[in-house]
């Protein structure tokens, strides 16, 4: 390999030629990525004013769709999120199928498979009784094991950066593949259910006639049913409940406790759904325990636009640079 080292820091005819002789079948793994390396610098060495060039376009194409997807986002919003939910679907299929990982295809199709059953329970009318519980339940059940997978996807790849892999007598490259998948299965079904959830939350909330998007309610609410699922609250804000407690917002609206944080958190709703006043996030999760679930929305929240319109924007650059003959 010291051959190949000097070729890459000589360069010219000669030494692309001498990269491209060399027998990829007696080397190992790290050796062929060396040899692979070498050939894209000898490719591309003197162009840099090209490469330049390229680097400007990517910028400003990543300027104007972030302004033009923050545009689309504050003007017509429902649009937005439909499309953004279809890419976040369907994107990763695509790579799925052309890549062969069957493993993420059969998980994506038993998510796709309940999450659809779900959905259409979520968008019938009249809506049954019973499934704004089922619906909450089965996001919070994939948030909870998103965020679980993705901390230890997390925990994986920072024990591999520190060399702990060693302990366990595990490759290093086997420690990271580990965890970078995990990693990536639990933000992707975290950021997946959120967009389902709060699509569910909205069509439910409507079926029942408490909330609406704009204007006012279609009910009056009483102080005993709960604007979310529209059932009987039977226990009051000062009792401690034994399933679950009843919680009163600043509003003095009240909902049960369960309904509530499904509709802050699954369903990335931050206002009442009744009055639409605020909702105080730190006041409703005082437990310095449960904030990072919070902050983990949160982050989910910014990777959508990496997972979605990411690929999209690269796809765009690509396009640009090959109109204008740019490699």
């Amino acid at each position: 390999m010291a051959a190949v080292v000097e070729v890459e820091v000589g360069g010219g005819p000669a030494g692309e030629r001498e990269l491209d002789e060399v027998d990829m079948s007696d080397l190992s793994p790290e050796e062929q990525w060396r040899v692979e390396h070498a050939r894209m610098h000898a490719k591309h060495r003197g162009h840099e004013a090209m490469h330049a060039e390229m680097v400007l376009i990517l910028i400003a194409t990543l300027v104007v769709a972030q302004l033009l997807l923050v545009q689309w986002k504050q003007r017509h919003p429902r649009s937005y999120n439909m499309v953004t939910l279809f890419q976040m679907w369907v994107v990763p299929l695509y790579f799925t199928v052309k890549l062969h990982w069957w493993r993420f295809l059969v998980i994506w199709i038993l998510f796709s498979a309940v999450t659809a059953f779900v959905t259409f329970r979520a968008t019938r009318k009249p809506l049954v009784q019973t499934t704004p519980r089922l619906v909450y339940k089965w996001f919070l059940l994939i948030y909870k094991i998103s965020y679980a997978t993705g901390i230890v996807g997390y925990m994986a790849v920072m024990f591999t950066l520190f060399g702990l892999n060693l302990l366990f007598k595990i490759k290093p490259e086997d420690a990271m593949d580990f965890g970078i998948s995990l990693l990536f299965y639990g933000l992707y079904y975290g950021v997946l259910e959120r967009d389902f959830a709060e699509m569910c939350a909205d069509y439910m909330a409507s079926t029942i006639g408490f909330y609406s998007e704009s204007g006012m309610p279609t009910k009056h609410l009483s102080d005993s049913v709960c604007a979310v699922c529209g059932q009987q609250i039977f226990v009051d804000v000062s009792e401690e409940g034994i399933i679950e407690n009843t919680y009163r917002l600043s509003c003095n609206h009240v909902f049960h406790e369960f309904c509530i944080r499904g509709w802050c958190i699954v369903g990335k709703k931050q206002t009442c759904p009744y009055c639409k006043e605020k909702v105080d996030l730190k006041r409703m999760f005082s437990n310095p325990w449960e904030r990072p679930h919070v902050m983990y929305g949160q982050l989910l929240d910014w990777l959508r636009y990496l997972v979605a319109w990411q690929p999209v924007i690269i796809g765009l650059v690509q396009g640009i640079n090959y109109v204008l003959g740019l490699e």
